[in-house]
């Protein structure tokens, strides 16, 4: 490898300094609102081209077309704060990121409305004279622009955060919100303000690079490999700091420099550098920084049809009839229309819908904003074309040739090649969830189109196509573009039913309880990252079935043309979001939508308004579950109706065990036996000491409460004992050493875990959310529900069935069908115990169970404490602040300080111990008496404290 020369470093470090100045919009977006702002480039559009537009066709002078310019990108910014992020406001930071695309998109249409430019005119630059310090360096008039301006810009918003008031109250805003409101500061003034500055930088950029870049007509086309190298250097700063991100950007430059100097001939190799760079800079950022906090639940709910509704003929048959009747549309459209034109234009609409599918499972299902899925489609197209044509592979001195498969083999081993592929990316993005990973895949789907698609094994023998004829399927013709058609249409209904059966099983709802809740779905013997990698297997698939048999429509794969490109996987995302993320039925109306509606109504001025990013930005400000929400209201205003003609539903109970709970059978334990130990155990956090030294045991069908001021380590010493954070020392459950053991695999041996905030798992209803911690019994296998073997049917009806029994039990009948996110705090503390005898644990851990439970819930839960305990044949770890409660129902207790346990024993000497009078309870009288007895409490009599 060789050095470049002065003048390439140079250069790459000048286009680096344009590269930090867009990454510090990126950085000052994020740190203000916690959005990554795709649109940073484009929004520079509108002032940039208007700039170029005022001098090179109106003649107007330079620095008065600058300041106008520059105003415009600053109000552009503005509209997009007032218009749609300030309706968002209080949305998920993930329709906001989608929101940026269509920002994006909506600047290029803006751009391209305005009044065409001569393109034989260079853009417009300050002054033409060019500078040469020495022999071997050369600065031009846009270069020199470029080493003013950005250090200007830099140090002015530097100025502007830390000595105007606007500037520090953005500062504040986004250190310390909470603190930034109690002040009086607006955070939607100050969202404004950051807006209004991005748009400022976005145009100021783009106005340096175009006058560097010397073309008008590239102003447009600067596109993904700019936006990405402006990510990059943002999360090289950790999304935080502007300094970091300027010398990133200034990084990049350099580093694109060095490749190019050294692989001229491998185009496209910085981007996959660059890609390994996102994929770090997000590894180190995730494990610094808590990545999980933006929310994901914001797919349109489908409400489960009510039992007794699903007896009334025309309610079990509604969704299947609109389905049935969108299959007849397709099954004769073809017939009627007969151009092959419009018969490939049908098919291309079809394999996008495929394509969306893996969208929906990926984002809608697993909470992963993947931006790259069209990548994982175009990789299955060129796989698929490879496969077909034959491989010939050079190994030393021998040569081995393989075969060309037949056109549907080599879509189905293209489909498995790929899956295989997206789990290997996968599996260097499982720490990392959402806005980060939308940055990885971003920076992957750029560097398949630049590099990975380039590569001549993909391609046609001495050619730069690659091409994928198709020929017969089973015997069947399918040279025409009507039987074609005819076949992806056929694909497409099976990808629809076996998405819409997992979604149904366990499959789906193992997925969305680990979206919405890692460490619930852990608690229920769920494990993350084996759901994850199904999940970016399972859509990278999908994805590459879609690509695959788009290429078949047009039989070569036009990897550099269209349909395959980054800003087709931005636009998938679109086509998702459209038609419903999360729904079975969204990929296929989204595609509709976006892709359809243009080419059925080519002359209609209103369409391309409807499909275009404008529609995509109404739809999310006022439908953002997309077109299927607007059909969900009018299924559930149906359904109420129909359920209002019935009358009141009778109450459904039951006063005796399920076979659920008391069907396992167990190996009793001795008394004297110890069924969950912990020894000297140790957490902390920085140089924060949380618990210090705990010792513990738990004996069989013993309850041992906890108790202790906040902050004592209760929780702590829980979530050490559950495997939830790291510590040292010794945890054994029933006498095995689990102290390297993850959380779902300890809740696999028999621990079970309730939390504090008793969140479980929004998305999910109560019935889905017990049949989730069934799956402890039996997991649901991936093929045998794809392929629908009768023993998955047979094994969900089980589930199913056990579910509805331990809800009938604890009288949540008539919640069965109601979400987790809309029940009371008391009831979702019910349904974590319904969770605990769906696991059939034998150590449960309950963490505070009556906290937000109104009194006469807290009264009731010792007596289902108790019963549970005697139901399970279980042992129980528990705390809780209500003294009441914990004495009556311990058989020993402990209390903590500072991490540190300073009594132990029963009710009544912990109770009475000086030092937990001190501690704990303080020196009123009255709050030792009002800590209560245990035979009260037991015997179920209500506390008069």
């Amino acid at each position: 490898m060789d050095m470049p020369t002065i003048q390439l470093l140079f250069d790459g470090a000048v286009t680096g300094l344009v590269i930090g100045l867009l990454a510090m919009g990126i950085v000052l977006v994020h740190r203000s609102t916690q959005v990554i702002n795709f649109a940073v480039a484009n929004m520079g559009l509108v002032g940039s081209v208007l700039f170029a537009l005022l001098v090179v066709r109106y003649h107007v002078p330079y620095w008065i077309a600058l300041v106008v310019s520059l105003a415009a990108g600053a109000l552009f910014g503005v509209i997009v704060d007032l218009v749609v992020v300030r309706r968002l406001f209080a949305a998920p930071r993930v329709i906001v990121l989608v929101a940026t695309i269509g920002v994006a998109q909506l600047a290029l249409a803006i751009v391209e409305s305005y009044p065409e430019v001569d393109d034989s005119r260079n853009y417009p630059v300050p002054w033409t004279a060019e500078w040469s310090p020495t022999k071997n360096l050369s600065i031009t008039s846009a270069q020199m622009s470029i080493l003013i301006a950005v250090p200007l810009v830099a140090l002015a918003l530097g100025w502007f955060l830390g000595r105007t008031v606007l500037g520090r109250t953005v500062k504040a805003s986004a250190d310390n919100p909470e603190l930034a409101r109690l002040q009086s500061i607006s955070p939607k003034a100050v969202s404004t303000a950051v807006w209004a500055v991005a748009g400022l930088l976005g145009t100021t950029c783009l106005i340096l690079i175009s006058a560097q870049n010397k073309s008008l007509t590239q102003v447009t086309t600067l596109g993904p490999t700019t936006l990405l190298r402006a990510l990059a250097a943002a999360v090289i700063a950790r999304m935080t700091s502007f300094r970091i991100a300027l010398l990133a950007g200034v990084g990049l430059g350099l580093l694109q420099a060095f490749v190019q100097f050294n692989w001229l001939d491998q185009p496209g190799l910085t981007d996959l550098v660059i890609l390994a760079i996102v994929l770090t800079a997000v590894f180190f950022v995730s494990r610094g920084r808590d990545t999980t906090a933006s929310s994901f639940s914001f797919a349109p709910k489908v409400r489960p049809v009510p039992e007794r509704l699903r007896r009334v003929w025309w309610v079990r048959h509604m969704e299947r009839a609109g389905l049935l009747l969108l299959g007849l549309v397709a099954v004769v459209i073809p017939l009627v229309v007969t151009q092959p034109s419009r018969h490939l234009l049908y098919t291309v609409i079809l394999a996008y819908a495929i394509c969306a599918a893996s969208v929906t499972v990926l984002t809608g299902w697993a909470g992963q904003l993947s931006l790259g899925q069209m990548a994982f489609a175009g990789l299955g197209a060129l796989t698929a074309a490879t496969l077909s044509r034959g491989l010939r592979l050079e190994v030393g001195d021998s040569v081995l040739t393989f075969r060309g498969l037949t056109f549907p083999a080599s879509v189905l081993v293209a489909s498995l090649v790929t899956a295989a592929l997206a789990a290997v990316v996968g599996a260097g993005a499982l720490r990392v969830r959402g806005l980060l990973l939308a940055v990885s895949t971003f920076a992957f789907a750029v560097a398949c189109e630049q590099y990975l698609y380039r590569r001549d094994f993909f391609h046609d023998t001495g050619a730069g196509t690659a091409s994928f004829p198709r020929s017969t399927v089973f015997g069947i013709d399918v040279t025409s573009q009507r039987a074609y058609y005819y076949l992806v249409l056929t694909v497409l209904a099976v990808v629809m039913v076996v998405v819409a059966r997992l979604r149904k099983s366990g499959i789906g709802r193992t997925t969305i309880g680990v979206r919405d809740n890692p460490a619930s779905a852990a608690a229920y013997t769920v494990g993350a990252t084996g759901v994850k990698l199904r999940s970016f297997a399972l859509a990278g698939g999908i994805a590459g079935l879609g690509g695959a048999l788009l290429a078949g429509a047009v039989q070569t794969v036009p990897y550099a043309d269209k349909y395959f490109l980054s800003p087709d996987s931005l636009a998938l995302v679109s086509i998702v979001v459209i038609g419903g993320l999360g729904s079975v039925s969204g990929p296929i109306l989204g595609s509709l939508w976006v892709i359809g509606l243009p080419a059925i109504f080519p002359d209609n001025d209103l369409v391309p308004l409807l499909t275009s990013s404008l529609g995509l930005l109404i739809l999310l400000l006022y439908f953002p579950g997309g077109l299927v929400q607007i059909a969900y209201a009018a299924r559930d205003a149906l359904l109420g109706w129909a359920d209002r003609r019935l009358g009141p539903p009778p109450e459904k109970s039951t006063t005796a065990v399920p076979a659920s709970v008391t069907r396992t059978a167990r190996v009793a334990l001795s008394g004297d036996a110890v069924v969950l130990s912990v020894s000297n155990v140790r957490v902390r956090f920085g140089g924060k000491t949380a618990v210090d030294g705990m010792s513990l045991e738990v004996r069989p069908d013993e309850i041992v409460g906890l108790i202790g001021t906040n902050g004592a380590g209760k929780s702590t010493l829980m979530n050490a004992i559950g495997g939830f954070v790291s510590a040292t020392g010794r945890c054994e459950l029933l006498g095995r050493d689990v102290s390297r053991v993850g959380p779902a695999l300890r809740a696999k041996l028999g621990l079970g875990r309730t939390f504090q905030a008793a969140t479980l798992f929004p998305e999910l209803t109560v019935r889905e959310t017990v049949q989730l911690a069934l799956e402890a019994r039996g997991r649901t296998g991936l093929l045998s529900t794809a392929l629908h073997l009768p023993h998955g049917f047979a094994r969900e009806r089980a589930k199913r069935s056990d579910a509805d029994d331990l809800i009938d039990f604890l009288g949540l009948g008539r919640y069965a069908d109601a979400f987790v996110a809309d029940l009371s705090t008391g009831t979702r503390r019910i349904v974590e115990l319904a969770g605990l005898l769906a696991l059939d644990a034998r150590v449960l851990c309950l963490d505070e169970p009556t906290a937000g439970v109104a009194q006469r819930e807290t009264e009731a839960f010792g007596p289902l404490i108790q019963e549970i305990r005697r139901e399970l044949g279980a042992s129980m770890l528990v705390i809780e602040h209500d003294m009441p409660l914990i004495m009556g129902i311990s058989d020993r207790v402990y209390c903590l300080e500072t991490g540190r346990v300073i009594a132990a024993g029963q009710p009544s000497e912990v109770r009475n111990d000086p030092k937990v009078v001190a501690s704990y309870l303080g020196t009123d009288e009255r709050a030792i008496e009002r800590s209560g007895s245990v035979g009260d409490v037991a015997a179920g009599t209500p506390s008069t404290a």
